[in-house]
């Protein structure tokens, strides 16, 4: 397993941690913690070091399984939390209190507006300063310690205060299950003198992580897929277009299933980019409206009905609200819920239940791909590049077409790259990642530094424009720093066009 390098002099600057044997961190609240953080699939943690946290850190480092990856700042930190949580299922970061907090906050809310589950952990105040009425520094300057809490409610959707090492355990394992649960990340603060201290309920090593599956209301689930199978079966050409919603759903498995058992062809908005296979035999691409993949527009709008698989319909998903699809044509498929177009809307029916019990039910219609091969064109090649001509986006994304490969993952930073990076056909096993509900420029940096912490086996291309990638290029330095092999193409963010 890879441990830290340096951890200890980006921990404590003014000098090298004491070497202390791990037997001394057994039965505390920090050790708890990195274990659990270990049981729920964590191995690296990104931080950034403050006098809050020190000590916690410290418990961090000396659990073997864990790397402690130092950011440059609390918002790249936070992005590479993100960019970990897509690639290994949940993330985690480690901040001081609320100089750090709130430097982290921009990246915890495009965490929860994408659906994932990042532990947020927090350094947080002495116990013994709680009710006393002293002024911190690292606050604004009033006897008020709850600023950092309120802030976090409205971005995470769980919190717990660690004050009190007597409900410590349940509090944090309490965070750590909702935010899984959920998928949305957590805010967790710990008193800065606890960490270390040993404790009853910290005594023996925790039991390990469990979660209970949800299971959907049979008699829901079987309303669902019959009124579902009944409109679809009658259907003359029907489509199915994926969702971002996937992934929180767990369900990539049972929408193939879904999609191999109906015939239909396979569409994705641009937020589901890359939680679809591209290169399934029935996929035709990007449903974006007016600027769908060239044909794709045309099939899904001239259907008769339509599977909408954990959509998220904003103003940008839906170019401005012009969506030309009709409610009454339209199976709304959500993690937790069916609704079935203008008809009934039944809850407690888990998207993959649905969608594998869906499969059993449909008739076999291919109509609408066929169609789709009729008047399917392919797109022409880019001419080459003539001397001393200035590169042309096409030019470029033509390259980097060319470098992808099931070894590789795309992270599209907000803005052009979106729109660039959608025309990619992603290979098989070829990862994909952008921010399209929050859109936080910069976010691309930190997300490439997290993915590809996660995932080693793949080298990451970041497509990112000049502008944002001002914004987080400190962390460029991570990753160098940790071996990283990633490839950053940043382009002029206006000034590139076909």
């Amino acid at each position: 397993m890879e441990t830290a390098n340096n951890i200890g002099s980006v921990a404590q600057p003014s000098s090298a941690p004491p070497q202390v044997p791990p037997a001394a961190y057994s039965g505390t609240l920090g050790r708890h913690l990195a274990r659990r953080l270990v049981e729920i699939g964590v191995r690296d943690v990104f931080s950034v070091p403050g006098d809050f946290n020190l000590t916690l850190l410290d418990h961090l480092i000396a659990e073997p399984e864990l790397n402690l990856v130092g950011c440059c700042n609390e918002l790249n930190a936070g992005y590479a939390a993100d960019g970990y949580a897509r690639a290994k299922g949940v993330g985690a970061c480690v901040v001081t209190f609320t100089v750090g907090g709130l430097s982290v906050l921009n990246a915890i809310a495009g965490a929860y507006s994408e659906n994932l589950p990042v532990i947020c952990i927090v350094g947080g105040p002495n116990s013994n300063d709680y009710g006393t009425n002293r002024i911190l520094h690292h606050t604004i300057g009033l006897p008020d310690f709850s600023q950092e809490l309120r802030c976090f409610q409205t971005v995470t959707c769980t919190q717990a205060v660690v004050n009190n090492l007597d409900d410590a355990h349940e509090l944090i394992d309490t965070a750590i299950s909702t935010a899984l649960k959920e998928s949305k990340p957590a805010y967790i603060s710990i008193g800065c003198n606890l960490p270390g201290i040993p404790h009853p309920t910290f005594a023996r090593d925790p039991v390990p992580f469990y979660l209970a599956p949800k299971v959907s209301n049979q008699l829901g689930l079987e309303a669902a897929v019959e009124a579902t199978a009944d409109f679809l079966n009658k259907a003359v050409k029907p489509v199915i277009v994926a969702g971002p919603k996937l992934r929180v759903a767990k369900a990539q498995e049972a929408f193939i299933e879904l999609a191999d058992a109906s015939g239909y062809p396979v569409a994705v908005m641009p937020s589901g980019k890359g939680m679809v296979p591209e290169h399934h035999p029935q996929f035709i691409g990007t449903y974006w409206g007016a600027v769908s993949t060239s044909f794709c527009g045309e099939i899904v709008e001239s259907a008769d009905a339509y599977v909408f698989v954990g959509p998220i319909f904003n103003d940008y998903s839906s170019v401005g609200y012009s969506l030309l699809i009709k409610k009454e044509k339209t199976i709304i498929v959500q993690p937790n819920r069916v609704t079935i177009g203008n008809g009934p809307s039944l809850g407690w029916v888990f998207m993959a239940d649905f969608l594998s019990a869906l499969a059993k039910k449909l008739k076999k219609n291919s109509t609408a791909l066929e169609n789709y091969r009729r008047i399917f064109v392919p797109p022409g090649i880019p001419l080459k590049r003539v001397q001393d001509e200035p590169l042309r986006v096409n030019v470029l994304f033509k390259h980097i077409q060319a470098m992808l490969s099931g070894d590789t993952a795309v992270i599209a930073e907000t803005g052009d790259s979106w729109f660039n990076c959608q025309k990619l056909h992603l290979p098989e096993n070829c990862g994909y990642e952008f921010q399209m509900q929050y859109g936080s420029i910069g976010w691309s940096v930190g997300a490439t530094l997290g993915y590809a912490q996660a995932a080693k086996d793949k080298r990451v291309i970041a497509c990112i424009g000049d502008g944002s990638f001002q914004v987080t290029a400190q962390d460029i330095s991570t990753m160098i720093r940790c071996g990283q092999k990633s490839i950053h193409i940043p382009h002029k963010q206006w000034g590139l066009y076909n």
